[in-house]
């Protein structure tokens, strides 16, 4: 239950604040402004982004005719040029500035779409997650992961309109997008360095480009610590609700008569409430992603590592050590006092599931077995056990071996070309 409601809420978040900062600004235009491409034209592009999200859920779940990275890189490469249009074109998007106008009016839209297409793909697969083969669908387990599943979406939507009604509502007077644009100009900013971090992370999975050492272990951290670009998203859009929950509890606005002041009344109550579910929803989800995910992985521990011999520039592990199709855990001493860690698997009858305890998406946080399946420590992925040795995904990182004399014989060569990942 736990484990469904911290992913779906940390994945389906940013997204969900990203766009209603996006629909705010752009519904806060005036009429004449927004035009026939306002809320139709979000509206549509909304749809096609879910709708697109979801086919090609469909297709990475049944097929493997979609690879993950690839796809994303792709989005990637067209989100950031519209967000930076959006950033560039809102500050001078005003009716003296027609053309600024109308293409903030298309940038929108297509933002609003990439925005969706990216997020949605993970949050749609978790449901083939439910009932695991051979499992009855109609059990407690199952109902707890639905239950978490549900939660986390009604937190996500429910924080979102709230912030959407928030950054609409604060956005009046002589520029009415000043203070919405600024938080969705950074937000927007923030956002591109994070997936910017997705992209060269692809590139260096793939050996497309080198970095320097410095860059690659700021890639790292950037990688481990994915979940403070989520932080920043919410310090910068909670300050939104705050502002309008405190300019909400006086009525500056003048009435004439006593109909006109209940009016002025009832709206500042509607202010006051969409500020409160905002805040509570940030902070619901806050607590959500640090107090309830310490307490869910506080069980989780890596596996004591296994001895193994090294006969001048080989490991060797003896064969009936790991023909129990339980997942074995190893320590390899490297150059510069390196303390690097790889695993083996048996996954079949004639192969062995070789990698390292670290993968090219989380770093060396290491897998761990459960029930049947290996799964990531960091992102809580279950590994597909016959893809083990295979590049790809949250996989470990992939680790020669042959078989010899009854045992698996391992290069200490290639153990030492990857040392830096543990470093």
């Amino acid at each position: 239950m736990l484990k469904y409601l911290i992913q779906v809420t940390q994945n389906a978040l940013p997204g969900a604040i990203l766009v209603s900062l996006l629909w705010a600004v752009l519904y806060g235009q005036e009429e004449e402004a927004r035009g026939r491409s306002g809320p139709g034209g979000l509206f549509l592009s909304a749809g096609l982004g879910t709708l697109g999200a979801l086919v090609l859920a469909v297709l990475r779940g049944a097929t493997r005719l979609i690879n993950r990275e690839y796809v994303n890189t792709a989005v990637l490469s067209l989100a950031i040029p519209a967000a930076l249009v959006f950033i560039v074109v809102l500050p001078g998007a005003r009716r003296e500035r027609p053309v600024r106008g109308r293409i903030l009016r298309w940038a929108g839209p297509v933002l609003t779409g990439l925005i969706l297409f990216y997020a949605l793909p993970t949050i749609f697969l978790y449901i083939r997650e439910f009932v695991p083969p051979g499992e009855a669908v109609f059990s407690t387990a199952v109902l707890f992961k639905v239950a978490g599943y549900l939660g986390g979406l009604l937190l996500v939507l429910l924080s979102g309109l709230a912030l959407f009604h928030a950054g609409k509502n604060l956005q009046s007077g002589k520029n009415p997008r000043r203070l919405t644009g600024i938080i969705l100009s950074a937000a927007l900013g923030v956002n591109i360095v994070s997936q910017l971090s997705v992209i060269v992370q692809f590139l260096l999975a793939r050996r497309i480009i080198k970095v320097p050492r410095w860059m690659f272990k700021v890639m790292i951290e950037i990688i481990n610590h994915n979940v403070v670009f989520l932080y920043i998203f919410m310090g910068l859009s909670l300050i939104l609700p705050l502002i309008l929950l405190a300019k909400s509890r006086k009525i500056t606005e003048p009435w004439r008569n006593p109909a006109e002041h209940r009016k002025l009344r009832a709206f500042k109550r509607s202010q006051r409430r969409w500020s409160a579910v905002a805040v509570l929803g940030h902070l619901a989800a806050f607590l959500t992603l640090t107090a309830v995910k310490a307490y869910s992985e506080q069980a989780v521990a890596l596996s004591p590592a296994e001895p193994l011999a090294i006969q001048g520039e080989e490991i060797l592990i003896p064969i009936e050590k790991i023909n129990d199709w339980h997942l074995h855990r190893y320590n390899y001493a490297a150059a510069e006092g390196i303390e690097m860690r790889f695993i083996v698997i048996r996954k079949n009858e004639a192969a062995y599931g070789v990698g390292l305890d670290a993968c090219d998406i989380c770093g060396p946080t290491g897998y761990y077995e459960r029930k049947d399946g290996v799964v990531c420590r960091l992102c809580d992925v279950v590994m597909n056990i016959s893809t083990i040795g295979f590049k790809g995904g949250c996989n470990p990182v992939p680790l020669a071996y042959t078989m010899r004399g009854g045992n698996m014989v391992i290069q200490r060569a290639d153990l030492e070309a990857e040392r830096l990942r543990f470093k």
